[in-house]
């Protein structure tokens, strides 16, 4: 294993990779599986849930005048 960091980590549309040219220095391509689609809408849900609760937090520190 490499000690260098991981920085990006990404699933992109062939157009995303066509905008970004010779400029990405690895690309491995997936194959799209029959789970696949229900994998991003569980992370997209996971996230739009992250997002709520950071939400709800903020609005309570407003309440609490924090």
């Amino acid at each position: 294993m490499s000690n260098e960091k991981i920085v990006a980590v990404a699933l992109l549309t062939q157009g995303n990779l066509d905008t970004y040219g010779s400029a990405l220095k690895r690309v491995f391509p997936i194959d799209e599986a029959p789970c696949f689609g229900d994998l991003l809408a569980a992370i997209d849900e996971a996230d739009r849930n992250g997002w709520r609760a950071e939400d709800r937090k903020e609005a309570l520190r407003k309440l609490q005048g924090r």
